[in-house]
């Protein structure tokens, strides 16, 4: 997977607003990633470890490094991204309001 870079624009009324709060928004910024990231990944070892432990046909070990385990989850047919899960929901959601005519 290709390094991803992300980019925000603040007006200056945005900047004016968050500066009212924080020193330094950049930092704010990278340290609110830093802590998003740690979560989803603390999420995804918890969620994938109990499936895996639980899934009788796997039976090699589980990698004790991040990266070995990302590629062992997402290379497997049951795994899904969030967007792949919301939208199967959107559509079964959609799916059953036009069978009851809403």
């Amino acid at each position: 997977m290709a390094k991803l870079t992300l980019t925000v624009e603040l007006t200056d009324t945005e900047q004016a607003i968050l500066k009212n709060d924080l020193v330094d928004i950049n930092a704010w910024l990278q340290d609110a990633m830093t802590g998003k990231k740690s979560n989803c990944w603390k999420r995804m070892q918890s969620e994938w470890t109990t499936k895996l432990m639980n899934d009788s046909s796997f039976t090699d070990p589980i990698p004790s490094n991040q990266a070995d385990f990302v590629t062992l989850v997402t290379s497997r047919s049951d795994y899904k991204t969030r967007k792949e899960i919301q939208d199967a929901a959107d559509a079964a959601f959609a799916e059953q309001a036009k069978k009851s005519g809403t």
